[in-house]
């Protein structure tokens, strides 16, 4: 089978800006009074290296107890919307349109929609009746390199076949007022909402192609991140500290998938990795040998719109799409399971 070739790559961030020290704020207020040790967790807000945020609701909709069903509504209406416009500037990109589209992925892990997303817009994508649905739920902030990766499998196995992945988070409707916890406040502290969509085509060479893709799942790590499900809606689990877990773990994780690639470290000439907060950058470039500050690109985008869940590290890709690849990247990044994902992306202009 052919390597996929990535047509295009687009993003999209909601309308509605939240800036850091406005969030710490207004969190000040929400749990002081009712969490005594949200002041020794106040500290996190700067450290995080975010500057600002996007949401699908306005600031004041977070300030409100929501349920279950405001939370769906939020997330259809939101995720719909992110879902067309990204997919759009990609199509657009690439000089195509809905009707010529012959797979799509879709990866979302902060809401659920049944239909799923790409049959509540296909209307309006313009998607035709035989299109291949695949929806993807439970990656989390891996679903950006995981959903890739399964869309370059499908496209290398249907060469010549337009593969639409689209990765939509909205991360912002999990956050909580009735949980007061540290991993609560870590997620108020990091949490924005975007997409980030892709077109992938096998058979026709292109620039920048996708040769191969890994993972590596560790055993007994369902405690690191995911979800809680009650009542009130999702809610977040960080019981452990992830950049501790990334120095520990993620060097031998990542050469075991390289291994799997017939490549090694000193066969990648950049990394572009999911940027989870500061402390995970930093215990990025620590595990992965790199000099403080190399991973820019990631920094950038973390700063200007937070963790985003699975499309954050597709922002970052866009970003050096635009400095421009090297001949090899690795595009990684960890989530629930606990997974590494990695994809190794071959350029050549």
């Amino acid at each position: 089978m052919s390597n996929p070739a990535l047509v295009s790559l687009a993003t999209s961030v909601p309308p509605n800006t939240f800036i850091q020290t406005d969030i710490l704020a207004a969190a000040r207020d929400v749990f002081t009074p009712r969490f005594p040790e949200f002041e020794a967790l106040a500290s996190i807000f700067a450290n995080t290296g975010i500057v600002s945020r996007h949401g699908v609701k306005p600031f004041h909709w977070y300030l409100e107890p929501r349920g279950w069903p405001e939370r769906t509504a939020a997330y259809l209406e939101g995720a719909e919307a992110l879902f067309v416009d990204a997919a759009d500037r990609a199509l657009r990109a690439a000089d195509l349109r809905g009707r010529d589209i012959d797979i799509v992925v879709t990866v979302s892990s902060t809401g659920i929609a049944t239909p799923s997303l790409e049959a509540r817009v296909s209307r309006r994508m313009g998607f035709r009746p035989d299109i291949v649905r695949v929806p993807v739920f439970g990656l989390g902030c891996a679903g950006g390199v995981s959903g890739l990766a399964i869309a370059s499998r499908l496209a290398a196995s249907r060469p010549g076949s337009n593969v639409l992945f689209v990765a939509v988070e909205l991360c912002t409707l999990a956050l909580r007022l009735d949980e007061l916890t540290k991993a609560n406040i870590v997620a108020i502290s990091l949490f924005g909402d975007g997409a980030a969509a892709a077109i992938l085509r096998a058979g026709d060479g292109g620039a920048t192609q996708i040769e191969h893709a890994g993972d590596h799942l560790w055993p007994d790590t369902l405690d690191v991140m995911g979800w809680n499900v009650d009542p009130e809606g999702f809610g977040v689990i960080f019981r452990r500290t992830i950049p501790q877990f990334v120095t520990a773990h993620l060097g031998d994780g990542i050469a075991k998938i390289l291994a799997g690639m017939q490549l090694s470290m000193t066969d990648i000439a950049q990394f572009i990795c999911h940027p989870g907060g500061t402390k995970v950058v930093l215990a990025l470039e620590q595990t992965l040998g790199l000099d403080r500050g190399m991973l820019g690109h990631e920094r950038k985008v973390l700063a200007d719109n937070g963790n985003m869940s699975a499309p954050t590290v597709l922002f970052v890709l866009d970003e050096a799409r635009r400095a421009g690849l090297p001949h090899r990247s690795l595009l990684t990044a960890l989530g629930p399971g606990f997974t590494a994902s990695c994809i190794s992306l071959r350029h050549d202009p």
